[in-house]
């Protein structure tokens, strides 16, 4: 097998701890409350995932902590910081001002989904669905202000009201548009081994969303071309949560259900971290055959966990509420045996964390009080 080294096994030191990298072809579920280590630890699996195999890695990142992901730390050995260097990895940021923009187009987007953007119901709202059906149009040379000039002076009491809907939601008005641009959707197609897409700069709530919905739809619409992704979604209840309330957010929820039950076969494969199981759809939770535990306090949180992933014995569930900063229960097809481990550093920056306490000067430099 290709073994990933991760960290030392808890309780023996040094005695590393690997994991098996043939077996993340299958959905894999990382879960640990905040201050547990949890995105720190999720990027020494993936650097190793990036050095030791060539499976290309796509990584939805709401927080911006994997946009320094070329870089290499200072303390990473030379011979390591030169392999990493050679890693092929893209970086996407959201906002206007980025130097390199997260861009989808909204032309190539499903009819449902484009549907779901402009909350346009395909019975209630059946003339606008079906005008907005029918609208043709060049995803090169997409313009929006030139679209709803185009409905509005068809004569078309459907397409007038369509023109009037898009002005009114101002949605064409977004940064993630391309405009005639390029997409990331054709970068992902392309398959470098790593592709980071900060998800979390857009003004407008539905941004992020829609984004992973373009690149999501895209993915399953090319799925029989069986081009192996892992698709490692941080925050994961931000996009596969059980309480949808939005178009977009049930459409985006439905093509990731598609992708936890069929994607396997295919190569698409999920890795989800979030904080708490509950906060993942269950048909979701239900699929994933690996299983990372982090810290977690609360009782009913590992009960859950303990029920969904029969192979962790509960015993070894129960510790996670003990585990400290760093460490990890690992269990299912990726390890030989449930075991803990005690996670490696990383090799390249982390571009998150948490924030501190600010402190007056004289605080800072008097030691600890030690009752």
């Amino acid at each position: 097998m290709t073994a990933l080294e991760i960290g030392e096994t808890f309780g023996i030191p040094g005695t590393p701890a690997f994991l098996d990298a043939r077996k993340f072809n299958r959905h894999t579920f990382w879960c640990g409350q905040s201050g547990s280590g949890k995105t720190y630890a999720l990027g020494v699996v993936l650097e190793q995932l990036l050095l030791e195999t060539e499976l290309p890695i796509l990584i939805l990142d709401p927080n911006a902590d994997f946009v320094r992901i070329h870089e290499p730390r200072p303390g990473a050995p030379a011979d390591v910081a030169r392999r990493w260097s050679e890693v092929d990895s893209r970086v996407f940021r959201s906002g206007a001002a980025s130097t390199a923009p997260l861009h989808v187009r909204y032309l190539d987007l499903s009819p449902a989904a484009k549907a779901a953007v402009l909350r346009i119901d395909p019975i209630a709202d059946a003339e606008e669905y079906n005008a907005l059906l029918h609208f043709e149009g060049d995803a090169a040379t997409f313009d929006g202000p030139r679209m709803v000039a185009t409905l509005r002076s068809s004569g078309d009491a459907a397409q007038a009201r369509l023109a009037n809907r898009i002005e009114n939601l101002q949605v064409l008005e977004w940064d993630l548009w391309s405009r005639g641009d390029a997409s990331v959707t054709d970068v992902i197609a392309e398959r470098p081994r790593a592709t980071v897409l900060d998800i979390g700069g857009f003004d407008h709530p539905d941004e992020s969303r829609v984004a992973a919905l373009a690149v999501i739809e895209r993915l399953w619409a090319e799925r029989e071309s069986r081009k192996p992704l892992l698709i490692v979604i941080d925050e994961a209840h931000n996009l596969a949560s059980p309480e949808v309330q939005t178009a977009v957010e049930r459409e985006l929820l439905a093509r990731l259900t598609q992708i936890a039950a069929e994607g396997r076969k295919f190569g698409l494969w999920l890795f989800l971290s979030t904080q708490r199981p509950t906060k993942i759809h269950p048909n979701i939770l239900s699929q994933c055959d690996n299983l990372g535990l982090m810290r977690v306090n609360a009782p009913r949180d590992l009960a859950e966990i303990a029920a969904v992933f029969g192979f962790a014995p509960e015993i070894l569930v129960e510790k996670a509420q003990e585990f400290r900063q760093g460490q990890a229960l690992f269990a299912g097809g990726f390890i030989d045996q449930p075991t803990v481990i005690q996670m490696g550093e990383r090799l390249s920056e982390e571009a998150g964390g948490d924030v501190g306490v600010p402190l007056k000067l004289a605080a800072q430099l008097r030691p600890p009080h030690r009752a």
